[in-house]
């Protein structure tokens, strides 16, 4: 369970940055100093696209970043919800099974939205490895779920 509420929360706290994340991304690929995404592709043409329209948007309308903040907010305070499920197991189940719709979910979306808003397919299939990667240890919790219930039946 903690390890579901910490990637909620590392997921979330990404979203605040996110044009310090992409200027140092695009230093990583060596285009840090190119000025468009003209004569690139692959990755690197997607984070310059990225990065040109974060810097274009963030110059002009500051206040566009406050959506990702509030998407920052949205997947901490997510996170606290599973406080629940791991403090008692056996009365969070459904938390669990929220958590679980949630990551299968997120495939449908980012490749609905994704494609509506152009966003290159390997793009959103990283989105969807939130989601994939997501469910492992919800899985597993409900698994552990089921062995304290069969333990707790057991010694009734």
């Amino acid at each position: 369970m903690l390890v579901f509420m910490c990637g909620l929360i590392l997921s979330g706290t990404t979203a605040f940055p996110l044009q310090l994340e992409l200027d140092f991304l695009s230093r990583i690929l060596g285009v840090g100093d190119a000025t468009s995404p003209d004569g690139h592709v692959g990755l690197a043409y997607w984070i310059l696209t990225v990065k040109g329209g974060l810097d274009h948007t963030y110059a002009v309308y500051p206040w566009m970043a406050y959506g990702t903040d509030w998407l920052a907010f949205a997947h901490i305070i997510i996170a606290i919800f599973f406080i629940g499920p791991l403090i008692d197991p056996l009365s969070g189940r459904y938390t669990i099974y929220s958590g679980i719709f949630a990551c299968v979910a997120v495939i449908p979306l980012a490749m609905i939205c994704g494609a509506l808003r152009s966003i290159p397919f390997y793009w959103r299939l990283v989105d969807c490895s939130f989601g994939v990667i997501g469910v492992v240890p919800l899985l597993y919790c409900l698994r552990l779920i089921g062995r304290i219930e069969s333990q707790k039946s057991d010694r009734d």
